[in-house]
């Protein structure tokens, strides 16, 4: 086997570029690919533009028609991954066999880990939506319904990739007025609905106000097709945890889940009879001298 040999970069920009690809305790956004094969319908293109709208700006769309076949060959993804730095992906096909084909997957070590085959059997665009839009770059609130997504193993895995693909940066801190867009997946009768709401808070007369949302799309009805899952053991190795990004245990000391610090302090009961009070005159103790002497008035 020929081992490639590896040129150190010569340029600044070239090692940034480098430094950039290193892994990391604490890992950047996730960059989603969104891909195209040879021959795909407009409800697979129209698709492939909301999703990218959802994941801006941590999206790459290739524009050009990739014949490729993900289940067949692992190869052209592996590459396109190495290529932009991605670990996630999204392809879209369209054939007489599968009509309206989504195959959504994310990577291990630029390897690919899970591929889910999905049919749209309808989709509802942004466009057909009126009203507002989220902004840009708004990370979304994530709800799941179904018992599917909690017995069927199949269901969990997908639960973990549409986590993984739609999450968003990590963030420390929510603010209430900063939730504006929520993403919706439930599981029924074999078929998987997305739903994207805008988050409208109105008055309610107490200080926590009224929620009502608001369907922006894009809207999906999905069925699963063909899967290829990551082994337990390569699925257990993909998500292990840093020792540096974890949290030591201290005494008395706990932390949230937004990491916020959060402590105990154990104090010794206090003596009242040496507490500082006001300083009023009338409380002050006679003078004895003065007493014995009969200079106070009574």
């Amino acid at each position: 086997m020929v081992v490639p040999k590896i040129v150190p970069p010569k340029t600044n920009k070239g090692k940034r570029a480098l430094e950039k690809r290193e892994p990391k305790v604490f890992e950047n956004p996730k960059v989603a690919m969104l891909i195209k094969g040879g021959n795909t319908s407009q409800t697979v293109t129209e698709a492939l533009k909301d999703v990218g709208i959802l994941k801006k700006p941590h999206a790459i769309t290739y524009k050009r028609k990739n014949i490729v076949r993900p289940f067949e060959s692992e190869h052209s993804m592996e590459f396109f991954s190495d290529r932009s730095d991605s670990s996630l992906f999204l392809f879209g096909s369209h054939s007489k066999k599968r009509p309206h084909n989504l195959v959504i997957g994310r990577m291990f070590d630029h390897h690919v880990m899970d591929m889910i085959e999905l049919g749209i059997l309808d989709f509802k665009s942004i466009a057909e939506h009126v009203g507002s839009k989220v902004p840009a770059e708004t990370k979304p609130c994530l709800l799941f319904a179904g018992e599917a997504f909690e017995r069927d193993e199949e269901y969990k895995r997908l639960k973990n990739v549409f986590i993984d693909f739609f999450r968003g940066p990590v963030i420390d801190t929510v603010r209430l007025t900063g939730l504006e867009h929520i993403l919706q997946f439930v599981v029924m009768n074999g078929r998987i609905y997305i739903r994207s709401y805008r988050v409208i808070l109105k008055n309610s007369g107490c200080k926590i106000p009224r929620v009502e949302l608001e369907n922006i799309g894009p809207s999906f009805e999905l069925v699963m097709r063909r899967k290829k899952l990551a082994s337990d053991d390569l699925f257990k190795r993909a998500c292990r945890v840093p020792k540096e990004s974890k949290i030591k245990k201290t005494k008395n000391i706990a932390h949230d889940p937004f990491r916020n610090k959060t402590g105990r302090i154990h104090m010794e009961r206090q003596d009242y009879s040496k507490l500082q009070t006001r300083k009023v005159k009338g409380f002050k103790p006679l003078n004895k001298g003065k007493l014995e002497k009969g200079e106070i008035e009574t």
